[in-house]
């Protein structure tokens, strides 16, 4: 329960469905933000989940986990800035933290479900339990849920995966939840106010001694300028550069080792084939099968027709099938037949792709 509207509405259509609910509210990260007063003892979300949870009647509980989240999912957004990747928290978060606390909380409560406020389904096929994205595609959250375990996921309730958020905003105002249908939502990291890049200097208060600055390259390896050092960019990224060459610039690479940053423009940011790494599979029997298969390479962004080819090194070269633009490792690649999910994977170094490209294409000529 965070005390706003998804976990409001899912309370109340739980409890309409005849479940006994009982509230738990994770203290994670105290950020400034969440505090209206100094004087507070508690943030404000968890001020409102404890008052929604009376007005429901209904058992709360607060789950302190601010030094567990810091070591796993701050030092893991910390460290792989430090490495040259972007990370995404949310998808790290849900199984190595958010559920893990769920399902740990869940057991000491002797509730058999778990449920939350994500606006995705689930759905049962030849024993196998899958993520299917939620009815609103603005809203989506089957992205971030794709290293959940089945064991998890078969003790999930998700009942906004057949709501828009613009109905269930309704169906608050209905019950009598006017004030809280008209609530406000951040879609930012949970545990940043502002800029990351800020959030990166406050705990890390020597990173500018340990990277320092760098230099801004083109594909060819010739010196543009000079950047501010590789952990303050990002694939792909356009403005905040602080460099002028004339045309718009983006960032191609990213080299920890060197500290260099690679510009280009936005045609070479495109490409036909992707690395990743760390997959995880519903089924691995039918997934390199599947003719309809496509995958998201960022939150929101449309699925790409593909092709997957397993690696002798364990990875899996992707092969796109529509033009793909900005592969950021670090980033969650998560694959779908239709709505449905069937694997996911974390983008990885593309750092001698071109081999492999090589390797994959010659086998293929040698089947034909």
């Amino acid at each position: 329960m965070s005390g706003g509207i998804d976990s409001t509405a899912t309370c109340i259509m739980l409890q309409e469905k005849g479940y006994e609910v009982v509230g738990v509210t994770m203290r994670t990260w105290d950020s400034p933000s969440k505090f209206t007063s100094p004087s507070q003892e508690l943030p404000d979300y968890i001020m409102e989940a404890k008052e929604l949870a009376a007005k429901l009647g209904i058992e709360h509980h607060v789950a302190d986990v601010r030094q567990e989240f810091k070591d796993v999912i701050v030092r893991n957004f910390i460290d792989e800035y430090m490495n040259g990747r972007t990370p995404n928290p949310c998808a790290l978060c849900n199984p190595l933290f958010k559920f893990k606390v769920l399902v740990d909380w869940a057991d000491r409560l002797s509730c058999p479900y778990i449920a939350t406020g994500h606006y995705s389904r689930l759905v049962e096929i030849d024993g196998h339990t899958y993520i299917v994205a939620g009815d609103d595609e603005k809203k989506d959250q089957s992205y971030f849920l794709w290293r959940v375990s089945e064991a998890v996921l078969r003790r999930c309730i998700f009942p906004l995966g057949e709501y828009t958020k613009q109905t269930v905003r309704e169906y608050l105002h209905a019950k009598g939840f006017e004030a809280k249908s008209k609530d406000g939502e951040s879609m930012e990291v949970c545990f940043i106010d502002g800029d990351y890049r800020d959030f990166l200097r406050e705990q890390v208060p020597d990173l500018d001694q340990r990277i320092g600055p760098g230099k801004f390259v083109n594909a060819a390896g010739v010196t543009l300028g000079t950047h501010k050092g590789f952990a303050y960019y990002t694939i792909g990224q356009r403005k905040g550069l602080e460099i002028a060459l004339g045309k718009p610039a983006y960032v191609l690479k990213l080299n920890p080792e060197k500290n260099t940053v690679m510009l280009g423009d936005a045609e070479q940011l495109k490409t036909a084939y992707m690395l990743v790494e760390q997959q995880r599979m519903v089924d691995d029997g039918r997934f390199f099968r599947e003719e309809e298969l496509s995958v998201r390479i960022r939150y929101r962004s449309k699925p790409i027709p593909c092709r997957v080819h397993p690696l002798d090194d364990g990875r899996w070269l992707v092969h796109f099938l529509d033009e793909a633009s900005s592969v950021t490792p670090g980033q969650s690649a998560v694959f779908y037949v239709s709505k449905r999910v069937v694997a996911g994977a974390l983008i990885a170094s593309q750092r001698g792709i071109g081999m492999y490209v090589d390797m994959v294409q010659r086998k293929n000529e040698d089947k034909e």
